[in-house]
């Protein structure tokens, strides 16, 4: 077993120098969530509850755009095994088209019927009435976050997550401080609260798409060509609908799907105390996952350059490699984060965020389980997300990442919550199960060896049958 883990010299130094600023991109992003989640918290538990409600459709464009951003890696990454910068323009025009009308559709939805949109997520009405003046202003920010995405996933795929790091770590700098300033009223602005928030928010995605506008024209690195990224190509169009349309369609319906487990606790009994404990417990999660994203970023980098310069020989013992890694993580993470739970998170942040003693314990129950099936999640994340997709078997990954959420996860989670009212204890074991059914489907699959694809010929070939 242990022979799995020895690898060429100056492998393990290339893991880390992808990984890291991966990691460290996710923990800006996921910091300022906690921040967010922090000053708009000391407000209370009301309007705490109405941003976590505004924050479902928002996820569901995130993760939407991460899928895009996802797609776009499985060819790009390929390419840049094979050198081929032309192509990686044409994949990231195409990129920017996709992830601009998104955005844009969200922007004017959320801008000009919020109160309309939001009683979709909730039903009590001061909740709601929060969650629209928030999302009013805030759903603009993602039109110019969506081209932010777009360019800092091609550079991500190609190796070079770095750029990313800079360009959130000035956008993150930015809104903390326009928090701090339009939230509380500082400086002489007007005391704006949950509005403030998004309005922070906005003015930071608008930084953040200037900075990588006049990053991407001075690049001298890796050139932008104009022609090809406005008129990508007829063929490449039609590459990209086969091969990253599907992971657009996985993260855009896991998206969808994560976010009804919200809305079912909107629903609920009790649900304005869910969901401020829901709130807190999804940023202290995010945060303490953020290394599980960085190994499965790193997973689809490696996997498919490997495959891209013609080595899918060893793209089968790099994937056991990463996958089990990626458990081992899990499980260290899981018991540290358990321990700091009781030692930190519990006698420390708990009175910052002024919950109510039955919120802290639905949060408590909520980060508990979250720690104690992170090597499951881990392996699930980096498997799915990183080895088999970044395989090129896009179709098959889609289908283990969505069933167990669609068929599995959100039955048992309505049936708890909306049918037989058991607590919101059973809807967030619901919610789990997910990742059980996922590892062993997800084993299954990796063990056939059919997941070995070369994305970039013309005719697709697969290289893992033999294995």
């Amino acid at each position: 077993m242990f022979t799995l883990f020895r690898r060429e010299p100056g492998f393990y130094r290339r893991l880390l120098a992808l990984a890291l600023p991966i990691l460290l991109q996710n923990l800006i992003t996921n910091s300022l969530g906690l921040v967010d989640t922090f000053m708009v918290g000391t407000m209370g538990q009301g309007p705490l509850a109405g941003v976590t409600l505004a924050n479902i459709p928002v996820f569901v464009v995130q993760i939407t755009m991460f899928g895009i951003q996802s797609g776009s890696a499985v060819l790009i990454s390929q390419y840049r095994g094979k050198g081929d910068t032309e192509a990686i323009n044409r994949v990231m025009g195409i990129g920017m088209y996709a992830a601009g009308f998104i955005g844009l559709v969200f922007a004017l939805i959320m801008g000009f019927f919020p109160l309309q949109f939001m009683s979709l997520f909730g039903d009590d009405p001061q909740v709601v009435a929060t969650a629209a003046q928030y999302a009013r202003i805030v759903g603009w920010s993602y039109f110019f976050d969506s081209f932010v995405q777009v360019y800092n996933g091609v550079h991500r795929a190609m190796g070079n997550p770095q750029r990313g790091l800079y360009i959130l770590a000035v956008s993150m700098t930015c809104n903390t401080f326009l928090n701090w300033v339009f939230i509380f009223g500082n400086l002489g602005a007007p005391r704006m609260g949950a509005e403030g928030a998004a309005l922070a928010t906005l003015l930071a995605r608008v930084l953040a798409c200037a900075i990588a506008v006049g990053w991407a024209v001075l690049d001298q690195e890796f050139k932008l060509d104009p022609a090809l990224l406005f008129r990508p190509g007829g063929e490449m169009v039609r590459r990209f609908v086969r091969f990253a349309t599907p992971v657009m369609c996985n993260e855009t319906f896991w998206g969808l799907g994560s976010s009804l487990f919200p809305t079912i606790m909107g629903h609920m009994e009790g649900s304005e105390e869910i969901l401020a404990a829901y709130a807190i417990a999804g940023n202290i999660t995010n945060l303490c996952t953020v290394g599980v994203f960085a190994i499965a970023g790193t997973a689809a980098i490696l996997v498919g350059q490997e495959i891209g310069s013609g080595r899918a020989d060893q793209v089968r013992s790099l994937g056991a490699l990463l996958d089990a890694l990626a458990f081992l993580f899990g499980a260290a993470a899981g018991a540290a984060f358990l321990a700091l739970l009781h030692l930190l998170v519990i006698p420390v942040l708990y009175p910052l965020f002024k919950l109510t003693p039955s919120a802290g314990d639905i949060c408590t129950m909520m980060l508990t389980m979250v720690f104690v099936f992170l090597p499951l999640r881990s392996f699930d994340t980096t498997n799915i997300v990183g080895v088999l997709r970044g395989g090129g078997d896009v179709k098959m990954a889609t289908l283990i990442d969505l069933a167990p959420l669609w068929v599995v996860a959100l039955p048992i989670a309505a049936l708890s919550g909306l049918v037989f009212h058991l607590g919101i204890f059973w809807v967030y074991l619901g919610m789990m199960s997910e990742s059980l059914v996922k590892s062993f489907v997800g084993l299954w699959r990796f063990r056939s060896g059919k997941w070995i694809r070369d994305v970039t010929l013309p005719g697709l070939r697969e290289a893992g049958r033999q294995s």
